[in-house]
């Protein structure tokens, strides 16, 4: 059997970071280009919706971004529920810690 296929990348931890990060930069991007299109769209109506109308689309953006994020991340995790080391808090949750104190 091949060894490499067992291993993880050496800088995935990293990667995971960044993907995080530009989750942020993404959302605060779809935001400004939106309302770089509402105001493109009121210069050349002269319509003071138009404006609104393309910060509602970088906002409804932003919002199918972090949609997009949720379901990576809840596929990633997908398998951890039947995983031993999580079993006790899943079942007790965290009231059975601080009950033990």
């Amino acid at each position: 059997m091949d060894k490499k296929t067992n291993e993880t990348p050496k800088h995935q931890e990293k990667l995971r970071a960044l993907d995080n990060l530009s989750l942020g930069i993404s959302i605060v991007a779809a935001i400004a280009i939106g309302f770089g299109i509402g105001v493109g769209l009121k210069s050349l109506t002269g319509y003071e919706w138009t404006l609104w109308l393309g910060i509602f689309w970088g906002v409804a953006a932003a919002g199918l971004n972090i949609y997009k994020a949720y379901k990576r991340a809840q596929k990633e995790f997908e398998g951890l529920e039947n995983d031993p080391r999580y079993a006790h808090r899943a079942k007790h949750g965290d009231s059975a810690k601080l009950d033990d104190k």
